[in-house]
């Protein structure tokens, strides 16, 4: 199992991400991902720097530790063409450590540049062209494609990695986890659904499988859960609503009556190791193979060196047999 850490860009600002990374690698983290947003989800977070400047300064500031995005979407706010001429940069800067995680997006994101957000089918269609012209591009040359969604004209990436960073592709249900297989190198999910693997894998996929795993760390376990409240009790809302919702407004008024129980039942907090182990082990009882921790505790230095002393060894450790043994348990 490789863990990863989620650098939280809606809740910091730029130069404490780029810190923040580091301490990460310093601490062990096989991976550091980070999500590409224009709005924050909430007020209270207040951040949200742009990601491709984020991920060359890290590529810069670490040496070992691989880099990712969870996830970008290539279709509305970006054309795919920059995203493929992007990734290419970071993959040369970091050295070949950078995975392309890509999504279909969400309205939060998408709408500022005041085009049609459209419905799932069509923008699972859309991020499935993108990919195509990416991979197209990633082959160098001048390259043109005509699609039903989206074109490119005659465009060449001139500064190309000898091998192309590969694309996980987000899913959350059956037939997203098909296209990963089919078009992507990964998947990446949210959610410990075991029917998402089974999809990916009888759709030949064979690459890495990514889930991202909410956490809250503090010394006491009331001030781990004041923290998620104010920041991140968004991610109880599920994913029909995460996608939808325009501003973080809206997600303040559709989160008003979330409670510290509610998030106490959607993620890991305080100081108990064996509750991190058992929040991660359905998502590798699932076949998840990379595991993300997005910890909204209020220190990001205190949760590093908790990985490092107390999780590292027995997250590592898990794999879908001995998961299904911590669950029972």
């Amino acid at each position: 199992m490789r863990i990863g850490y989620k650098l939280i860009t809606e809740g910091y600002g730029p130069k404490e991400i780029v810190r923040q990374a580091k301490a990460a690698e310093d601490a062990g983290f096989d991976f550091v991902e980070l999500s590409d947003h224009f709005h924050p989800w909430l007020e209270e977070q207040g951040h949200s720097a742009f990601a491709w400047s984020l991920l060359g300064a890290i590529a810069q500031s670490t040496d070992r530790v691989g880099l990712a995005t969870g996830v970008t979407c290539p279709t509305i706010r970006y054309h795919p063409a920059v995203i493929a001429q992007a990734a290419a940069t970071v993959a040369l800067l970091s050295d070949g450590r950078f995975t392309l995680g890509l999504g279909s997006g969400e309205r939060l994101n998408e709408h500022v540049v005041g085009r049609e957000f459209p419905a799932v089918a069509r923008r699972q269609a859309m991020l499935r062209e993108a990919v195509d012209i990416i991979r197209l591009l990633w082959k160098g040359g001048y390259q043109s494609y005509d699609g039903r969604y989206l074109r490119l004209e005659d465009a060449r990436v001139f500064d190309l990695p000898a091998a192309p960073p590969p694309i996980a592709i987000a899913a959350g249900g059956a037939r997203s986890a098909r296209m990963a297989a089919e078009c992507g190198d990964g998947l990446f999910a949210t959610e410990p659904k075991r029917s998402l693997v089974e999809a990916y894998t009888a759709a030949g996929g064979a690459g890495p499988r990514y889930a991202e795993v909410s956490v809250a760390f503090a010394a006491d376990e009331r001030t781990a859960l004041d923290a998620a409240l104010r920041t991140t009790r968004w991610a109880v809302t599920g994913w029909k609503v995460m996608s939808e919702l325009p501003n973080p407004a809206n997600f303040a008024a559709a989160t008003t009556t979330v409670t510290q129980d509610d998030l106490a039942e959607h993620l890991a907090y305080g100081p108990d190791p064996a509750r991190y182990l058992a929040a991660c082990a359905p998502y590798a009882a699932a076949g998840f193979d990379q595991l993300v921790l997005m910890n909204c505790g209020p220190d990001p230095d205190a949760f590093p060196a908790f990985f490092s002393s107390e999780l590292a060894g027995p997250l590592r450790a898990l794999d879908a047999d001995s998961a299904r043994l911590v669950s029972a348990s």
